[in-house]
């Protein structure tokens, strides 16, 4: 017998729990529909080796919404995240740097590379952050759709006008940062390559670029807008890891009264009549809804999902050429002792090993990353944050022994052709270039690979395979100015409305991006009961 729901969602990730939480206590009939056999999307804790649990994928916490926090009351469903005390260590070859910890602290750092850098410290740090309040402010939007009308227009000047208010030399900075690259933006603000590289680590993550790539000083913007525990910009761990998260978030769906089902692949979606009218499963059962909004990025949905003759050619076209690939290779460790690195000596846990590691040791070596992945494939030296959640949760690793996440740039979404003119595959690879990570830390701590017990690995191919992120791209798409706000994923559709009626988009290939944010949802759901309320108007004056 076919089921029946007020409204279906595609992908059981944070978004999509975020917008059935929505639609439901909305009063609307809701199912979810999760692909793997448990929920969350790539914000889960999976064993990875018996005794070792991890986020398995997305590793940190700092832009989930407040409100989305608060409406689903996240805190009283087990929802804890502890500060990191300083937000990131830099080890250089010779020396190292700390970020974080106040901004006394910041400078006293900054100072030991440049007197200068450390008095522009505090002028930068509140110039991104009057820039940050922006996209805050505009995170829980609905973008105002180009051609929509003196409705549409009426919105992009409401939201248009707190840029308007900004000072002159804001609304410069906003321009900086939405068109320069990083490199040329901090060159603007500092002068010293170590100052430099801890902020411009930030331009890279999830991001197929480097720091002189025009347009990734917004990526940088991206990763400061959130807050953890009230404070903006920082960053923290949740507590049995990012799975806890979304645990919390599919209780509160299921207390709404939301339907939940794991190992339930959607194949297609139904249209009829130019409307959505349900989805197909890879089993060949069809459930029917009015509703159905994708928690799957624009290129699954609009490549795979929907037929090609239900999308307006040239939306369908440029779906076609919609861009993916963060360039992102992501592995977990299982590890028998902390990291004693060379310019910070020690095994015992110290701040260094709570924070994010970054090794990325100058701005030329991440550009170089870059360059060397656009030609081989992946960096000869790549950029590695390692995160050790342990340190500061020991629910994750046996006593004694700890968990780590190597988060990795820059690896091709797609391998260039072999010196045989044969095409590659990440899997061909994935264990040489798994050594090749590991090799690079351990040349920062020389301990590191002895120390490795057992390993995950999820190259940019895995990653599509295991959470449907097309080419391994974490963001859902590009995080570029011809994909952002109004234009994510295209001019005319950035309002979470597909070019089918009754089909939305809630994650975060939509405005405002990839993260752990649950925005995307958040506004997703409101869409779809503005539209609602709309039809329900119509048909009372019918």
């Amino acid at each position: 017998m076919t089921q029946r729901y007020d409204a279906i969602i595609i992908g059981g990730g944070h978004n999509g729990l975020v917008c059935a939480f929505y639609l439901a206590r909305a009063g609307l009939k809701v199912r979810v529909l999760e692909r793997r056999h448990v929920v969350g999307g790539a914000a889960v804790t999976e064993e990875f080796h018996p005794g070792f649990r991890n986020s398995t994928a997305s590793y940190t916490v700092s832009l989930l919404r407040p409100k989305v926090i608060a409406d689903m009351k996240l805190h009283d469903r087990g929802y804890r995240i502890i500060e990191r005390t300083i937000s990131n260590f830099f080890p250089f070859p010779d020396t190292y740097l700390t970020l974080g910890g106040g901004t006394q602290r910041t400078q006293a750092q900054f100072a030991r590379f440049s007197q200068r850098d450390a008095d522009s410290y505090p002028a930068y740090d509140a110039a991104l952050e009057r820039v940050a309040q922006v996209l805050r402010d505009l995170a829980l939007e609905i973008p105002p759709n180009a051609g929509g009308g003196l409705l549409e227009l009426v919105s992009a000047a409401r939201q248009a006008w707190p840029l308007a208010k900004l000072d002159i030399a804001a609304q410069r900075d906003l321009l900086d940062v939405f068109t320069k690259s990083a490199r040329d933006f901090l060159d603007g603000w500092y002068e010293d390559d170590h100052v430099k590289t801890a902020f411009a680590f930030d331009a890279v993550v999830g991001n197929y670029a480097g720091v002189s790539t025009p347009g990734s000083a917004y990526v940088l913007l991206h990763h400061v807008f959130g807050e953890v525990n009230g404070k903006y910009g920082a960053w923290g761990h949740s507590v049995g890891g990012m799975g806890a998260i979304t645990q919390a978030m599919a209780a509160a769906c299921l207390a709404e009264g939301v339907e939940i089902s794991v190992e339930a692949p959607v194949a297609r979606v139904l249209v009829d009549g130019g409307r959505a009218a349900g989805v197909v499963l890879e089993s060949g059962e069809e459930i029917v809804a009015p509703i159905v909004a994708a928690n799957v990025g624009p290129a699954m949905l609009y490549r795979q999902m929907v037929a090609g003759h239900e999308l307006p050619e040239d939306f369908r076209r440029r779906m076609a050429g919609f861009k993916t690939g963060s360039g992102t290779f992501r592995m977990n460790v299982a590890l028998s002792e902390l990291p004693d690195f060379t310019v910070l000596p020690g095994r015992d846990r110290a701040e260094h090993h709570t924070a994010g590691i970054i090794i990325a040791p100058g701005m030329d070596y991440m550009d170089r990353a870059y360059d060397d992945a656009r030609v081989h494939g992946w960096s000869r030296q790549p950029i590695v944050e390692m995160k050790i959640p342990s340190t500061v949760d020991d629910s994750l690793a046996p006593p004694g022994q700890h968990v780590a996440s190597l988060f990795c740039q820059q690896f091709a979404p797609e391998l260039p052709d072999g010196p045989d003119g044969k095409a590659r595959s990440w899997d061909e690879v994935r264990e040489q270039v798994a050594d090749h990570i590991i090799d690079t830390v351990t040349a920062h701590a020389p301990n590191f690979k002895a120390s490795v017990i057992a390993r995950q690995i999820h190259s940019p191919l895995d990653l599509e395979r295991k959470f449907g992120l097309i080419g391994g791209d974490i963001f859902h798409g590009r995080m570029s100015l011809d994909q952002l706000w109004s234009a994510r994923p295209v001019l005319g559709h950035g309002d979470y409305r597909a070019p089918i009626r009754g089909l939305y988009m809630c994650g975060s290939g939509a405005h405002p991006g990839g993260g752990v944010t649950g925005a995307p949802g958040h506004n997703a759901a409101h869409a779809i009961l503005a539209d609602r309320r709309l039809s329900a108007r119509w048909r009372r004056r019918a």
